[in-house]
């Protein structure tokens, strides 16, 4: 089945991400390109200009697309069956816009953080809280729609480690200690358009310490009554620091556990995890979705970022530690896993649960 495809803020790095991941999907097809009024009627080639961020050229398929604005909603529902959304505009503006698209009958998948706090807005990694869907009725009822609402993804910053530690959490993961160490792509920059960052670490990502202790618990919710209820442990405490490197979440983890399971055993519980979006066959589904390396100086960036073609999660250096029970390294492409993949394998897992359908 076949379905047409918009995206949102088409010309920025997230935006550029998904039109390069899209090319040949198997079930979607990209039908519109949006972003802000300023580029708005020129092709999308002519909009990006120099601010193409990879080494590969425009795909073909959409360089002499004319882009739409953005906030013409009726336009752009015309032309898809859903949106993808990574627009650059403050929160109240994103989330006026998205449930606009919503209440279009457009259904978003977003990259943004505006929806992420609401409680009925599923924020889904599919390999970890899938079953968060539930909550999709009593948003649309909210709303007061039929096929329209908001789906989103968490910051990139916790997919390197949240899916390292989701298959320990019945061990009782009582207290975690993490720091990032996250690439300037993630800034939606390169080091041509950043040239600040060459040799450089700054150590204040605003809002991302609040994003990394806060975002997992929701992960780790429930469903109740028509909204997801955060869940009250671990408690996080996270530093994030913006690196030297294009692209690659690193993560530093501590963590204590109510029932300290052994090496060997969490080591078991990472080659053998299971996901529903392997066991639904979605398209972008990692198989495997985790690795470990026993060699202590992997992950690395740049030799692991692309590891399930930058939709897997690598680990490495799992040891015991003085203050918490264990620690260990993650790694995840950031803007594959962390942003644009992840996007695209949410809008895989709603499409084959039946929550996008194409428009008749």
């Amino acid at each position: 089945m076949q379905y047409r495809v918009g995206i949102v803020g088409a010309t920025g790095m997230v935006g550029q991400r998904f039109v390069s991941l899209l090319q040949g999907h198997p079930w979607f097809r990209i039908t519109c390109l949006a972003a802000s009024s300023r580029s708005s009627g020129k092709t999308y080639r002519e909009a990006v200009g120099n601010r193409w961020a990879f080494e590969w050229e425009i795909p073909t398929e959409v360089a002499d697309m004319v882009v739409l604005d953005a906030a013409d909603v009726d336009k752009v529902g015309e032309l898809v069956d859903f949106v993808f959304c990574a627009v650059d505009m403050k929160k109240d503006e994103i989330r006026a816009l998205e449930e606009n698209y919503a209440r279009h009958e457009i259904p978003v998948v977003s990259n943004n953080s505006a929806c992420r706090g609401v409680p009925d807005v599923p924020m889904v990694v599919p390999e970890i809280n899938a079953h968060h869907l539930d909550v999709i009725p009593a948003q649309k009822e909210r709303l007061g729609t039929k096929r329209g609402f908001i789906a989103v993804k968490p910051n990139c910053s916790i997919q390197s480690y949240v899916p390292a530690l989701t298959p320990l959490m019945d061990f009782g993961v009582e207290k975690v200690s993490v720091c990032t160490y996250q690439a300037i792509s993630g800034a939606g920059k390169t080091f041509a358009t950043w040239p600040e960052m060459v040799d450089n670490v700054i150590p204040y990502i605003g809002g991302e310490d609040e994003k990394s202790e806060n975002e997992p618990l929701k992960l780790w919710g429930h469903v109740e009554n028509g909204q997801i209820v955060n869940a009250e442990k671990p408690v996080i405490s996270a530093q994030c620091l913006r690196v030297a490197c294009a692209d690659g979440h690193t993560a530093a983890v501590s963590v204590s556990f109510k029932n300290k399971p052994s090496i060997e055993e969490i080591k078991h519980r990472w080659l053998n995890y299971e996901t529903e979006a392997q066991r639904l066959e979605l398209p972008s589904a990692p198989k495997p979705f985790l690795q470990y390396f026993e060699d202590p100086a992997r992950p690395q960036a740049k030799l692991d970022r692309d590891f399930q073609g930058g939709y897997g999660v690598s680990i490495g250096r799992l040891r015991e530690d003085k203050i918490f029970d264990y620690r260990f390294v993650c790694l995840s492409h950031n803007t594959i896993r962390g942003a644009a993949g992840g996007g695209i394998l949410t809008a895989e897992l709603l499409c084959r649960k039946g929550y996008i359908t194409p428009k008749q």
